[in-house]
């Protein structure tokens, strides 16, 4: 009896110095998570990485001790209404308040969608209207990001403009993305991330899968943008 008191009490320490290690483990790990569309989700990616798998990648690297993890929510053709919903759900509504960083890329689609669909002629009133929901649409989501957790910091990323030798879509562009710094300066955690400049004056052959989404070369350009202009601590 006492030999199986005694190996009781063993496997008991044993399991209290695990569950110990793991929470510190735990506590060492960053968490990071990402809303978003199609960019997000890594679309054009041949690997399906796109730049929250660079993030990972290099924020893991083996030489540090350093460790990220990433929830990418990110969702083909999703719009600011799709995330908005996203952040409705428990399942990850609970979850916020375990990150310590929001990254939100969001807009394309809201931005060609207002146009009705694609980019062939440009509806200016359309656009115009368009993005008034848009930025209230990412208001009520960064301030449900705020409330929903009272340390993590959002990197909003601005959006680019696929056809970068269209003056009228860059015009909308550079408008969309100053109303985005906007909302960005309401909060001191929230922080403007610029792509816009990224692509210019590129073969977009080089840098891009189709009309709209960047390939692993393109995808490299933004997780190297986001890392330069964030310190993941």
């Amino acid at each position: 009896m006492k030999k199986l008191t005694g190996l009781l009490m063993l496997v008991l320490v044993i399991c209290f110095v695990a569950f110990e290690f793991q929470a510190a483990e735990s506590d060492k790990m960053q968490r990071v998570m990402a809303f978003g569309d199609s960019l997000t989700y890594g679309k054009g990616d041949k690997h399906g990485e796109g730049y929250v798998g660079g993030l990972k990648d290099e924020l893991n690297n083996p030489e540090t001790e350093q460790k990220v993890s990433f929830w990418n929510y990110g969702i083909k053709g999703q719009e600011t209404d799709g995330v908005i919903k996203q952040l409705d759900d428990y399942r990850i509504h609970t979850k916020l308040d375990k990150a310590d960083t929001f990254i939100v890329y969001i807009g394309t689609n809201d931005f060609i969608n207002s146009n009705g669909g694609d980019l062939k002629e440009i509806n200016d009133r359309k656009i115009n209207e368009g993005k008034q929901e848009y930025i209230r649409h990412l208001k009520q989501i960064t301030s449900t990001l705020l409330k929903g957790n009272d340390q993590a910091d959002i990197l909003v990323v601005g959006l680019y403009n696929p056809i970068s030798d269209n003056s009228k879509i860059e015009k909308h562009i550079q408008d969309y993305n100053q109303s985005i710094k906007k909302v960005v300066k309401n909060d001191k955690r929230m922080r403007f991330i610029p792509t816009d400049d990224l692509f210019k004056k590129k073969k977009k052959a080089e840098y891009f899968s189709d009309k709209i989404h960047p390939n692993e070369k393109g995808y490299k350009l933004i997780t190297n943008r986001i890392l330069a202009s964030y310190d993941f601590k």
